[in-house]
């Protein structure tokens, strides 16, 4: 490490909370009082005429709410001002481009969240080699899983310190997002090699140099059989259920238990590309990965109805299948995880690198003879090996080739996404 240079760091840690039935009503009602916040935010922005629509009008009107509506006094002022600020956030993303204009959020579609603006509210200290407290304002003191070490107490000055937390509530419970900010020394460049990734679904991860990075099942035979079962049984509940009926409490409990099967693969997930992520962030020093327009690959096959689509339940069954890999969720974990130990990740056009011999540079029709094996059909090359590390290895020649392409942020020009209506509502 060199010494002369520091970088200013933000990162989020993310910790499991133990609350007791009372606490997990008390967060439960600020959640809800924040959702219904925005909600309102969003009525009051719609009817507002377009010079009316200012911060200052509506911190006025959200007070006015506070005292109006008794149940929204349960969220603090400091939550409801940070309601506030995400919602005008929200539109300028809109307007940027980079996001779909805000809009009402439902009961049961959206995530429960509380922000905790300033990290000062938190006071956190350590009582035990497993366990932490922080404040949580309107609920009190409360434990937190402690599995990583803050900058807390002694350890905390005006660089390294916790700016703030997010509450947020999964199938698993409450859980507290802090957001750190530290000082580091900038790392001195990566020595390591240079490597092609090429993710698949089969294999889902291999690289140029002929190692791969594979994974199970994210759930055993015994769980896989306990989320079928469930699945089944919520859906001959749901077939018994009355037009306009209300869920019942025994649907809602099943849901709970299929909610808890699934987090409990995706973490499963998450922990593997973490740890690989690592691995090979720590092993290379450029990493070069196709850029995937995976928005794109996984859209349906259903067609119209005047031209209904081919093979359509075996397509959907890809686009699970791609979905379930996270590619873009690896890249994610890998620019982050290099740029902190000294390397970068490079992103390469994809068009045809599992087509290309790797050997002789010739892309000939059907040479990839399954999804494991590829023979070059050039009658002067003849290479024959692993298709996944052949495509590793083209995305690597790429890179060699100076084809590396440009970041978003590079470009002088800012393309609006065309999925935006431009403008909308402004």
């Amino acid at each position: 490490m060199s010494h002369h240079t520091l970088v200013k760091r933000q990162f989020g840690h993310r910790a499991r909370l133990a609350l007791s039935p009372a606490e997990v009503l008390k967060t439960d009602d600020q959640a809800h009082a924040a959702r219904t916040m925005w909600n309102l935010l969003h009525a009051w922005w719609q009817m507002m005429p377009k010079e009316k629509r200012t911060l200052g009008h509506a911190d006025a009107a959200i007070r006015q709410a506070r005292e109006d509506i008794d149940f929204l006094a349960v969220l603090p002022a400091q939550a409801a001002q940070a309601v506030l600020k995400t919602y005008f956030r929200a539109w300028k993303n809109c307007w940027d481009g980079r996001a779909d204009a805000p809009n009402f959020k439902g009961r049961f579609r959206t995530v429960m969240s509380v922000d905790i603006p300033q990290g000062r509210d938190l006071n956190i200290t350590r009582v035990h080699r497993r366990w932490g407290m922080a404040n949580i304002p309107k609920v009190g003191r409360v434990r937190f899983r402690w599995t990583k070490d803050l900058p807390v107490g002694k350890r905390a000055g005006a660089e390294n310190r916790i700016t703030g937390a997010r509450l947020i509530k999964d199938a698993l419970g409450w859980h507290i997002a802090f957001r750190v900010q530290t000082v580091e020394a900038k790392p001195d460049p990566h020595q390591g090699p240079d490597v092609g990734i090429d993710v698949g679904v089969t294999v889902p991860i291999a690289l140029s140099d002929g190692e791969t990075y594979e994974h199970g099942e994210w759930l055993t035979a015994k769980e896989k059989a306990r989320l079928l079962y469930l699945e089944q049984r919520a859906a001959q509940r749901k077939q018994h259920r009355k037009p306009g009926e209300r869920t019942s409490r025994r649907l809602h409990r099943t849901y709970d238990q299929i909610a808890g099967l699934r987090a409990k693969a995706k973490r499963r997930s998450l922990d593997w590309q973490h740890r690989t992520a690592t691995v090979i962030a720590r092993t290379y020093g450029t990493v070069v990965v196709e850029a995937l327009s995976i928005t794109n690959m996984v859209k349906s096959a259903r067609g119209t109805v005047e031209e209904p689509g081919k093979n359509v339940a075996q397509k959907a069954g890809l686009n699970r299948s791609i979905s379930q890999e996270a590619w873009g969720r690896t890249v994610t974990m890998l620019t982050y995880k290099t740029a902190r130990l000294g390397g970068t990740v490079v992103k390469v056009p994809a068009p045809g690198t599992s087509r290309r011999c790797s050997a002789c540079g010739f892309t000939t029709p059907g040479s990839r003879e399954s999804q494991a094996v590829f023979v070059c059909r050039n009658p002067d090359c003849g290479w024959s090996g692993n298709a996944d590390h052949n495509a590793a290895r083209n995305v690597l020649h790429l890179y060699r080739m100076g084809l590396a392409l440009i970041p978003a942020a590079g470009r002088a020009v800012v393309r609006r996404a065309q999925r935006v209506k431009p403008a909308a509502a402004r």
